[in-house]
């Protein structure tokens, strides 16, 4: 479907834009017409994708129960998403993208491709009965759990990683004095994490009694986190789970978090992904099953949705070196129903731009079922606030 609309006209008076260390002069008061938008974003709220949550020992009280099955997105999730998708229509309009599913029972000019888990594909499906109300949009996606190579491009031999690559990606990342270094600076807060997870009963109970150590990539497998900081980022996700799907505070945590610590837990999930999926040497090649959807999205004329997973949200965030932060969670990390959101923008002499944004829900708006939403502003890195699209594909390419 053709995208009609223009931008108004928007004042880029006298600026340069820096791109990839090229300077582009912005003409006086061009016209700039968004041609396309593609969205990766991750499923909405789910429970622990396991059952028991975490191994034994971990706590020393039973998890608490859901109503869905391991992994699957609940209905408070997929009420959130119908917010996102409300909200992601009338934002598409402001843009000035005239889509005919808006209006009539005609979704082409959408595409939506979703992995094959329940919970990313009923958010996707969530998201299009909000976004695209007038239509029925096809989502593209295989039988439930059946692998989607394009989700799994290393474990079904897509992409190959460069082992020793990787591992200097990570290292990196880890910094001076490794993961003991790492460990030392979060002791206090494993400890009350440890607190959460075990109350009084403290012996052989808790995350952080286990130094963390990291497992060397392979051509097709990532390097692997254990110990400490891996549990405490699983024991993170589950209580912040929790907490966004509006489980009352006595069930959160055994009644034992506060509010201030789930945001404050928040910064192990955050670490891993840091460590473990925005590294260039990681990120590219576990991207390489999506990256043809997303380069036909970004030179094509519609939308494109990929509903995905935090770890997707946080490699396309560390290939083209965006950062984020959402009222209660750390900085960088995915929150559930978050999206980067790359619009294409044509300019004077056909010119094109590639503008990225992250849109989200705040915690206590996903919990408190709010509608809401927070769109922050990013840098493509080595850009100003439009990035030639010569960049961005560079970026794009291993």
């Amino acid at each position: 479907m053709m995208i009609k609309g223009l931008l108004g006209a928007v004042a880029l008076m006298g600026g340069a834009l820096i791109g990839a260390g090229i300077g582009v002069q912005a003409q006086a008061a061009p016209a700039l017409r968004v041609e396309s938008v593609v969205m990766m974003m991750r499923h909405g709220v789910r429970p622990p994708t396991k059952d028991p949550a975490m191994p034994k020992g971990v706590a020393a009280q039973g998890w608490p129960r859901w109503d869905v099955p391991p992994g699957w997105l609940t209905e408070h999730g997929g009420l959130a998403v119908e917010v996102l998708g409300r909200e992601d229509t009338r934002w598409l309009k402001i843009r000035g993208l005239k889509i005919r599913g808006l209006k009539i029972r005609d979704c082409a000019g959408v595409r939506i491709i979703a992995d094959s888990d329940q919970r990313t594909i009923a958010t996707a499906r969530h998201w299009a009965e909000a976004a695209l109300p007038h239509c029925t949009a096809t989502i593209d996606h295989l039988p439930q759990d059946q692998e989607d190579p394009r989700f799994n491009a290393l474990s079904s031999g897509l992409a190959r990683l460069d082992p020793a690559a990787a591992d200097r990606g990570v290292a990196q990342e880890v910094g001076p004095g490794g993961l003991s270094a790492m460990d030392a600076r979060m002791r206090a807060l494993y400890a009350r994490v440890d607190a959460v997870l075990c109350g009084d009963a403290r012996a052989d109970c808790g995350v952080g009694g286990v130094p963390s150590a990291l497992r060397p990539a392979t051509e097709t497998a990532k390097p692997k986190l254990s110990g400490a900081l891996d549990r405490a980022s699983t024991a993170a996700q589950i209580l912040l789970l929790e907490y966004a799907d509006g489980k009352p505070m006595g069930d959160v945590g055994w009644g034992r978090a506060s509010a201030a610590d789930i945001a404050a837990f928040s910064i192990f999930h955050a670490e891993e992904f840091r460590l473990l999926a925005r590294p260039r040497a990681l990120a590219l090649p576990n991207l390489a099953g999506l990256m043809p959807a997303i380069r036909e999205g970004l030179a094509g004329r519609g939308v494109t949705l990929i509903a995905g997973h935090d770890t997707n949200v946080a490699n396309l965030g560390g290939v083209l070196g965006l950062h984020w932060h959402v009222p209660g969670f750390a900085a960088d990390d995915p929150a559930p129903g978050g999206a980067i959101v790359l619009e294409v923008l044509r300019g004077a002499g056909g010119k094109r731009f590639v503008r990225a944004t992250y849109r989200a829900q705040a915690l206590d708006e996903i919990r408190n079922g709010g509608a809401r939403i927070t769109r922050q502003p990013m840098r493509i890195e080595g850009c100003a606030d439009l990035c030639p699209m010569s960049r961005v594909q560079a970026l794009l390419t291993r």
